[in-house]
Formats: C-alpha cells, sequence, structure tokens
C-alpha cells in the first residue's frame, strides 16, 4: 500500500513559502489549510495564495477548506492548480454534486469529517470521492494532540472502501507524529498531514522517519 506524506504548510515559515515548499519536495504533496474564520476560528490563507504557490511548488497541493459554502467558493481552488480540494461534510450544501463539479476541472474530490461527525452519509457515495479526510482533532489549529477515540471511525471507512474496491485515499490530519502515525496507518489510513513533526526539525529526514513508522503498520489492516 502507498504510504503519502502530506507535510502542513500552517507550520511552515511564512515569510519564506516558497523556500519552505522547497525543503519539503521528498513529500508527496504539501497540505494547505484554508481557514476563513467562521467555519472554524481561526483565518489563514485564501485563493490569491494557493494561485501563486502553485506556480512555485515542487509538489502537488492538497487544499483542505475549512470554511463556510465551499460549494460556492471550493471549484476556484481546482482552477487556481489545486492537485486536491477538500471540503467539510458539514459545511457543503450538495457534497456530491461539489465533487463532481471539482473532477470535471481536474482536481481530485475529497471529504473531511469533523472527530464528532459520523461516516454514514459519506459511506453511501464513496465511489464520488477521491479522498475521505478523518480529522485526528478539532479543526481549526495546528499543534492539538491525536484523537485516538477518531481510530474506529477511520476503519469503518477503510473497510467500506476496500469492500468496495475503491481507489479511496484516507487521510488523517492532527497530531500527527512518529508516535502516532503508526496508530492511524493500522486503522486504515494512507495519506497523513503532519505539520511540527515535519517542520520541527529536518523536513527530508522527519518525512523518510513518517513514512518508515506508517509503512511498518499499514500492512496490518489490508
Amino acid at each position: 500500500m502507498t504510504t503519502r506524506i502530506n507535510p502542513s504548510i500552517l507550520a511552515a515559515d511564512f515569510a519564506n513559502l516558497e523556500r519552505e515548499l522547497g525543503r519539503i519536495a521528498t513529500a508527496d504533496l504539501v497540505h494547505v489549510d484554508i481557514m476563513d474564520n467562521h467555519f472554524v476560528p481561526n483565518l489563514t490563507f485564501g485563493l490569491p495564495m494557493v494561485e501563486r504557490l502553485a506556480q512555485v511548488t515542487p509538489i502537488p497541493l492538497d487544499v483542505h477548506l475549512m470554511i463556510d459554502d465551499p460549494d460556492r467558493w471550493a471549484p476556484g481552488y481546482a482552477e487556481a492548480g489545486a492537485a486536491s480540494v477538500t471540503f467539510h461534510a458539514e459545511a457543503a450544501a450538495d457534497p456530491v454534486g461539489l465533487a463532481r463539479r471539482l473532477r470535471q476541472i481536474g482536481a481530485r474530490a475529497g471529504i473531511a469529517l469533523k472527530p464528532g461527525t459520523g461516516p454514514e452519509d459519506v459511506l453511501e457515495v464513496l465511489h464520488e470521492f477521491d479522498q475521505v479526510l478523518v480529522m485526528t482533532v478539532e479543526p481549526g489549529f495546528g499543534g492539538q494532540s491525536f484523537m485516538p477515540e477518531t481510530m474506529p471511525k477511520l476503519r469503518r471507512v477503510a473497510d467500506a472502501v476496500a469492500a468496495a474496491g475503491l481507489d479511496v485515499w484516507l487521510q488523517v490530519d492532527g497530531g500527527i507524529a512518529a508516535d502516532t502515525i503508526g496508530i492511524a496507518a493500522e486503522a486504515g489510513a494512507d495519506t497523513f498531514v503532519a505539520g511540527s513533526a515535519v517542520y520541527g526539525g529536518d523536513p527530508t529526514a522527519r518525512i523518510a522517519e513518517l513514512r518508515a513508522e506508517a509503512a511498518k503498520h499499514s500492512h496490518a489492516h489490508r
């Protein structure tokens, strides 16, 4: 099973983002958290920043929209050059319609679930998505502790993906580090967002360590 490490630019030096992207060139994608101060109580980047990052990044952009009204705003991020656009199940009026629109533009379509959101609705329409993001912290801020109680939900989604024979990436985001990534890999995750665990040291070494740690545990599920 492929293991993807997607460092979060939220943990990078905002004054030197092009350089910070270069430091994670050995990763698979770069995770870009868009927060609007409405859906979550924090404000980060918007569309102009993503358009510019898309021009200079050595690896594809994995955009995570923690915003209200993604039905209106998400397609713009796909048009801006994001390889993957993930929106929240709790915020979208028409998740399937939006996912189809994103795919039509040429991006991978992802759907995210907050820790308290059940997977039932998503399980019914799994084939409409390329990625399911199970949040392992409450969205809004970096540096929070991993929530192991989200693992049964992740396992349910992983089982459903495997049973349907779909190629859906299973992403986890929040508190992912060398000591927690194995727990998530064992529950079925294959795509891991890590912020301070990558940027808090030598990114190349940290990415390799996380990849090895995840690979060690991933065979347990599939």
